[in-house]
């Protein structure tokens, strides 16, 4: 054992002992309402079903009531906007997906800072896209589908949820793939836009498998690949883009917890720990895996590694949207 001084020693000591009060008073007085998670979309998109399935498991661990609340509109602005503004107690977060990594280069004007303004808790998930049409589309493969987006492409609707939404970015890349442009009908939401989808009023969606898997296995639409290097165990006959003749298209959803900026070290940490609670729950592991998707690792619902994950994503994204030049402002 190296020599230490008696000093040392008790200086490591109180040190240790106020690192381990911090979270304790901390946890004491936090939360004391209920909390509330701001979905930037539609109520029955796929965000908002790993937000409500996530909130149940963590107010049981919080103590508090977490109370999910859409406010969509803007590609998730809107609700981005909400959080970002909102008194940096904890108790009203947002919940979003690689939208947060998007935002900084899709739109030049926002009345929040996109990068600097939240503290960010842990990650949750990361979900796969699928590539899927109406019932009826005339197609039986990938191969068959982008032969008939390329000849009929001013006929075909690519529905997504809204400029900057996981729906519509997965579109973009498909389009690049494919080097096809098709007609987008921009929806509120996912939700809004499946249901047209099952009903035939739009033809196309790339979508993530929270949203899509129970439509499939239904019957109610076709798909057609899954946007991942391998299958998906939850749809294990559904070949992966590359398997089905489009290589290198790759891209899936991650999903994460914010704070609003200056929200305290101990209530972040307090709010990593209750998410990590979460993941760890049987019921809401297994409800993941009937949607096509599990928990990030514990150690990825963490404030750091969350945030170093975030920045790398923001910096992926910059160049592939200003080189499309499609902007949301």
């Amino acid at each position: 054992m190296p020599n230490i001084d008696r000093r040392t020693i008790l200086t490591l000591a109180a040190g240790a002992a106020s690192a381990l009060a911090r979270p304790a008073l901390a946890q004491a007085g936090y939360p004391n309402r209920p909390v509330t998670f701001v979905i930037p979309f539609a109520a029955g998109g796929p965000t908002d079903t790993v937000a409500r399935l996530t909130a149940e498991v963590m107010a049981r661990d919080l103590g508090q009531p977490v109370v999910v609340e859409n406010v969509g509109g803007a590609g998730g602005t809107l609700g981005a906007q909400r959080v970002a503004q909102a008194r940096p107690d904890g108790h009203t977060l947002l919940l979003h997906h690689i939208g947060m990594g998007t935002t900084p280069a899709l739109y030049r004007r926002l009345s929040y800072d996109p990068v600097n303004g939240f503290e960010p808790i842990g990650l949750i998930t990361e979900v796969p896209m699928t590539i899927v049409t109406k019932r009826d589309f005339p197609a039986q493969n990938l191969a068959e589908l982008v032969r008939v987006l390329r000849e009929r492409k001013e006929g075909i609707n690519l529905a997504n949820a809204g400029v900057g939404a996981a729906s519509h970015l997965c579109g973009l890349l498909l389009q690049s793939a494919i080097q096809t442009q098709v007609t987008t009908v921009p929806y509120r939401g996912t939700g809004p836009a499946m249901t047209d989808l099952i009903g035939g009023a739009v033809d196309l969606m790339c979508d993530q498998t929270t949203n899509t898997t129970e439509q499939i296995r239904a019957g109610a639409i076709r798909a057609f690949a899954v946007t991942t290097r391998t299958r998906n165990a939850a749809l294990p006959d559904l070949p992966t883009a590359a398997e089905a003749g489009l290589p290198g298209f790759e891209v899936s959803v991650w999903h994460g917890l914010y704070a609003p900026r200056n929200t305290s070290a101990e209530i972040v940490n307090r709010l990593s720990r209750a998410l990590q609670f979460a993941l760890r729950d049987e019921r809401l592991v297994a409800r993941f895996a009937e949607l096509g998707t599990a928990p990030v690792p514990q150690d990825q619902a963490t404030p750091a590694f969350h945030r170093q994950y975030w920045q790398a994503d923001i910096a992926k994204w910059r160049p592939i949207i200003q080189a499309a030049g499609q902007y949301a402002d």
